[in-house]
């Protein structure tokens, strides 16, 4: 009897469930450690090879800490709430509750059969009420206060309301929409309602009307990710720009505390810079510029001060209000149908498009505040409204998008003289070039002579002075639309009053969704909530009709995830003061800005009103790399039903067609299976390779390409076929072997069947032919503890560096080693049991309990290294003979230079190489080298 991986599994998968071998409770009398993956959404599809590559690697080393002495908190749930269940609802008439229950069944079922050591009696799904009472809960805290920028910190808004009462704005530093100024007595004199407008400005979950992704075929708000080239990634429909009345989050009063937060974790570069660029800090000046026959004014931020006597045009963001009172009347069309055009783009989409230029003449020109020249402005889509005033002054000699831009609509160009120590950029050197319309040295005088940060400094001095403007830091992050126009989705705990929002009483959270009739917008165009019956708040006030957006409930899942069946909070004070934070993160890169940047803000707001322990919520966080596909095709000779193989393919025209990877092994197509795959191929003929004149021995041979997996391409692997045919640890294993954990690489079946191979090889260092035990309590050999303790460094070592595809190599070459010394020693065979468990759990649990032992080999300890076993004893010197190598010679370390020469002399090969010459000189260079002189 072989090793029988399905057995084996399916007996271990059982017994944990029934022994709830990974059940976790607070243990003071241990480290913690909270090892945390992604919060994965589970579509219909199921679980694809691919995605098990970063649960993986969070498995191995959660039990790697265990069996180093840690209480490793390692949960798992489910974000359940989602755009494309609700679509399928709305095709099948099927609530989406059944779809979703459905879904996360299947994903629990493939989770299970690859052996994760997850607690699952903390499982968490956001659609659950009982789980989304604490995301209402937390917005119901956040529209309840505000944040203090000279404190750092969220405050109850109820300090800002007695603040407002004794004396108005004065003397306050806070975030805020727009800039107020009222006194005590102005803030008493207006109405309930007016005062809750206004403290709508401040709220760090807020009413406003704001820009949004809107598409009318799906009749809901997108996030960015969710639209590409002006097209929704679902369902393929138009999107366009739309300013609509929303909920946001004031995510933007943290900028800088997130910013700073990155000094503090343990995560990679790249991912670092890239929410640095996300959150894009830029200190500069805020400058005014009057419009020619007008009162507007207008604001615009800039860097570099130093180059506004370089200004040759202004740019207005086509979302800006200053559009509208800037157009002339000569112009009005034109801007009205450029307009029409932008709101098709998402603001990523027009960030992205650094090499298209367009724009159009507002018809209005402004005054350079400091040279008094009159400036166009124009209205383009490369300027953002979010960012800085929504406005710029274009200094197209300095800068690469204002130089395409003026070149395109042939505007002028022209070189500031350049501060000392400023070296030309790009743009700079284009003065010359024949498009550019002037080619004016402009020389601001006062800069002569300064490096680049003096000349910024001088500016910004003069124009304080002028009483143009000040010093002020922008930053890119914006507040995050907080609302959905979906039916699946958490439902705000917010009733209206008067036209107001309030908050429902936390004694009756949660607030749960409704049923309704469809899943689709009103008659009159409200989203699906609106179709509910009496959707009212104590049977008199109307609820909120939006639903919260899918980042809302994996914003705090960790937290939960420490205390989840507490009713009483979102997580205990014993609880989170035990766990406080996550120390391992691992996910998928395309969460590097949204997520990280929402949880981040939602902990630090819990932070700062005394709900959780720590300011920061990941300690590491590594991003896995993706698995991708790996595609076979089939070659048609056109016109016909026949294909011929990749080989031979040249000799016919052809067209090649993806083809279902799980008909096709080692390139090799199973032609029987490709026959039923497709009815279309039922009668499909072939011209095979290494076919004999009999017809008998050909091959169908696939080409092949990397891609990334999908359906369209017949390149999804389903991990419950590699599990069937192979089993779960090699999954597993093989999943670790493809490459650094990192970096994306390909799937390829064709290696798996090593990786397999090495599990029955290390099967049978324990068990004899007749798969009967065979380990011997002997005293285990030098050579035998040298094999161990190289690996136990080895595979310490690289698990700490997560280097898990090395570890792997590793396991093959010490398996390789022992079975060449022939070692069934329990001595070895003990320990390397408990290093190759977190990697292959059920082979290791069999093999544990086969050696006797009576609890599971996750309360084993990890296996200590002791260096001195592989300190060598004897060296194997390379003798050479006038400096060429002719024969080796195994000596003690510690060989005296007398015993060596001895031993060099009355070697049996030294008279062939002497060949009757004298031996005049041996060189030693000891535990190195010999060499022997003679003549």
């Amino acid at each position: 009897m072989d090793y029988n991986f399905k057995a084996i599994e399916n007996k271990w998968q059982q017994q944990w469930i029934k022994d709830k071998t990974y059940k976790v409770d607070i243990d003071k009398d241990r480290p913690k450690f909270y090892v945390l993956d992604m919060f994965p959404y589970p579509s219909g599809a199921g679980l694809h090879v691919g995605h098990p590559l970063g649960y993986i690697a969070s498995d191995i080393y959660s039990r790697f800490k265990r069996l180093n002495g840690f209480n490793v908190l390692h949960p798992m749930g489910y974000d359940a709430y989602g755009l494309p269940a609700e679509q399928y609802a709305i095709q099948t008439g099927q609530h989406p509750a059944i779809t979703t229950e459905k879904n996360l069944n299947r994903y629990r079922e493939q989770l299970d059969k690859i052996g994760f050591c997850y607690d699952w009696d903390r499982e968490i799904k956001t659609c659950d009420p009982s789980y989304y009472h604490w995301t209402q809960w937390a917005f119901i805290q956040m529209f309840n206060s505000y944040y203090c920028n000279q404190a750092k910190k969220a405050r109850p808004i109820a300090e800002l309301i007695q603040a407002f009462n004794a004396s108005g704005t004065q003397g306050l530093d806070i975030a805020q929409t727009e800039q107020l100024e009222f006194t005590s007595a102005q803030w008493k004199a207006k109405s309930d309602k007016q005062q809750q407008e206004i403290l709508l400005n401040y709220r760090l979950a807020y009413l406003a009307d704001t820009m949004v992704n809107w598409c009318p075929a799906l009749g809901t708000v997108l996030a960015n990710d969710e639209v590409k080239e002006g097209i929704s990634v679902r369902g393929g429909h138009p999107v366009e720009q739309k300013v609509m009345r929303q909920w946001l989050l004031r995510v933007s009063a943290y900028a800088q505390r997130l910013l700073d937060g990155l000094d503090s974790v343990d995560w990679t570069e790249s991912l670092t810079e890239i929410q640095r660029n996300w959150i894009g800090r830029s200190e500069g000046a805020e400058m005014i510029f009057k419009v020619k026959n007008s009162d507007v004014e207008m604001k615009v931020f800039t860097t570099r001060a130093d180059t506004v006597f370089g200004v040759t045009f202004m740019v207005l963001a086509p979302e800006s209000e200053l559009v509208d009172a800037l157009t002339t009347s000569e112009q009005r069309d034109e801007v009205d149908a450029y307009i029409f055009e932008t709101n098709k783009k998402t603001e990523r989409e027009r960030q992205a498009e650094v090499k298209k230029v367009s724009g159009v003449f507002s018809g209005s020109y402004a005054i350079n505040p400091l040279s008094g020249e009159e400036i166009p402005v124009w209205i383009g889509d490369y300027v953002l409204a979010g960012y800085g005033t929504g406005a710029i002054m274009a200094v197209p000699g300095h800068d690469s998008r204002d130089f395409a831009f003026a070149r395109h609509f042939n505007l002028p160009i022209l070189q500031v003289v350049l501060p000392e120590g400023e070296e030309a950029t790009d743009p700079a050197t284009w003065n010359d070039s024949k498009d550019s319309k002037a080619g004016t040295m402009i020389n601001s005088g006062f800069l002569n002579g300064l490096n680049v940060p003096e000349a910024i400094a001088k500016t910004k001095e003069y124009i304080r002075e002028k009483q143009v403007g000040d010093v002020q830091i922008n930053y890119r992050l914006r507040d995050a639309i907080f609302s959905r126009q979906r039916y699946w989705g958490e439902p705000f705990p917010v009733y209206y009053k008067d036209g107001m929002p309030q908050m429902i009483s936390e004694d009756d959270l949660p607030l749960t969704l409704p049923e309704v009739d469809k899943f689709l917008p009103t008659e009159k165009g409200e989203p699906p909530l609106g179709r509910a019956k009496n959707w009212v708040y104590k049977d008199a006030y109307p609820l909120e009709l939006n639903t919260m957006p899918g980042f809302a409930g994996s914003s705090a899942y960790y937290l939960r995830y420490m205390d989840p069946q507490n009713d009483k909070a979102l997580v205990g004070k014993e609880a989170n003061e035990y766990w406080q934070d996550v120390d391992l993160y691992i996910g998928g890169t395309e969460h590097a800005t949204g997520h990280l940047i929402y949880s981040r803000f939602w902990n630090k707001f819990l932070y700062d009103r005394g709900y959780v322990v720590k300011d920061e919520p990941y300690k590491k966080l590594i991003n896995q790399g993706m698995i991708q596909g790996r595609s076979n095709f089939v070659y048609r000779i056109n016109g016909s039903n026949r294909f011929v193989s990749y080989n031979l393919r040249d000799q016919y025209e052809t067209t090649a067609l993806h083809v279902d990877v799980n008909i096709v092994h080692n390139d090799v197509l199973d032609i029987d299976a490709f026959r039923k795959w497709n009815p279309e191929y039922k009668d499909a003929e072939f011209i095979l390779e290494d076919q004999s004149e009999d017809n008998d021995g050909g091959k169908y041979i696939c080409g092949w390409a990397i891609e990334k997996m999908s359906k369209s391409m017949f390149n999804v692997v389903n991990p419950d076929d590699i599990i069937e045919e192979y089993g779960a640890d090699t999954l597993r294993l093989y999943e670790m072997f493809l490459g650094p954990l990192e970096q994306s690489k390909p799937w390829n079946t064709n290696g798996i069947d090593g990786v397999h191979k090495f599990l029955r090889k290390t099967w049978h260092l324990f068990f004899d032919q007749q798969n009967v035990l065979n380990v011997s309590n002997e005293k285990a050999s030098k050579d035998e503890l040298k094999v161990l303790h190289k690996t136990i460094k080895k595979i310490t070592d690289d698990i700490e560096r997560f280097s898990f595809n090395t570890c792997v190599s590793a396991f093959m070459i010490c398996v390789n080693e022992l079975n060449e010394l022939s070692c069934n020693k329990r001595e070895i065979l003990e320990p390397l049991t408990v290093l190759l468990a977190p990697f292959a759990p059920h082979l290791g649990e069999e093999l544990w309990r086969n050696l006797g032992k009576t609890t599971t080999v996750c309360d084993a300890q990890w296996p200590v290294f002791e260096a001195k076993h592989l300190v060598e004893s004897t060296f194997t010197y390379p003798v050479s003979f006038n400096g060429k190598m002719r024969f080796k010679l195994e000596m003690p370390v510690d060989a005296t230079r007398e015993a060596i020469e001895e031993a060099v002399k009355n070697h049996d090969s030294a008279q062939k190489w002497l060949d009757g010459k004298t031996m005049r000189k041996i060189i030693i260079v000891p535990n190195k080298i010999i060499n022997v002189v003679v003549g």
